[in-house]
């Protein structure tokens, strides 16, 4: 038999809390719901007369969303050990997700598909992290593919157009805004400004084909990298000067 443990149920609408109560009773027994709240107020009330082993907290409190991030982050500080799980209607606010995330939720549970199960619960309650039902895994795995296939991409784009630690360094740094006397003076670039424009003038001729290299500038020859994943355009940071 599972091992009780002792919950607290933070939502603000009555119906959704008395449908989550219910879940728990007939679902999850070995659960004892010992309070319940409806606003951020009426939760640190209780808290100072309750200690739960869980809290299942709904982000969206009385119209706003980011007080249960606001709730979660003060709980990890002031009660690492209680468990918090998100129970949320809010099924597309992806940001919410990674908010509530950071701020140190064990886990996520979507109100749609299967809602809340015991399983979860109990896996909350075991110690495992990053908990979540299937509608946001689904969009996770997702994100994953898509995150794999685009470094793939660039890794073959990098084999294909054989660049090197040295071109990407360029490209990266045209990217940034610098100019050739700016990339010369970089720690990790042991070229003059001479081998530099060689060096723009070679990668114009592997990234273009003949016809398209005439007047290829250094934003074109950026944009061109950009489009064949050669350089990540949302990590361009720059080397140490």
């Amino acid at each position: 038999m599972d091992k009780k443990f002792k919950v607290v149920i933070v939502e603000d609408v009555k119906l959704e809390l008395k449908g989550t109560e219910e879940i728990f009773r007939h679902e999850i027994p070995n659960a004892e719901v010992i309070g319940t709240a409806m606003s951020e107020k009426e939760f640190w009330e209780l808290m100072k007369t309750v200690t739960p082993d869980m809290v299942l907290l709904d982000l969206g409190l009385g119209g706003s969303t980011t007080i249960g991030v606001d709730i979660c982050t003060t709980l990890r500080k002031e009660y690492p050990n209680v468990k918090v799980l998100i129970f949320t209607g809010e099924i597309l606010n992806e940001k919410l997700w990674v908010d509530v995330l950071n701020a140190g939720a064990d886990g996520i549970i979507l109100k749609t598909g299967e809602l809340l199960t015991a399983v979860d619960v109990q896996a909350v309650m075991e110690g495992k992290k990053l908990v979540f039902n299937y509608p946001i895994l689904e969009k996770i795995v997702e994100r994953f593919k898509q995150s794999v296939a685009m470094e793939q991409r660039r890794q073959e784009a990098v084999i294909d157009y054989d660049i090197d630690e040295y071109d990407e360094r360029l490209l990266r740094h045209l990217a940034l805004g610098y100019t050739k006397d700016m990339i010369t003076g970089l720690k990790g670039m042991p070229f003059g400004v001479k081998s530099i424009e060689k060096r723009q003038n070679d990668l114009v001729n592997r990234l273009f084909s003949d016809g398209e290299r005439v007047n290829v500038n250094a934003c074109r020859l950026v944009t061109r990298a950009i489009e064949l994943r050669i350089i990540d355009v949302d990590n361009l940071e720059p080397d140490e000067e």
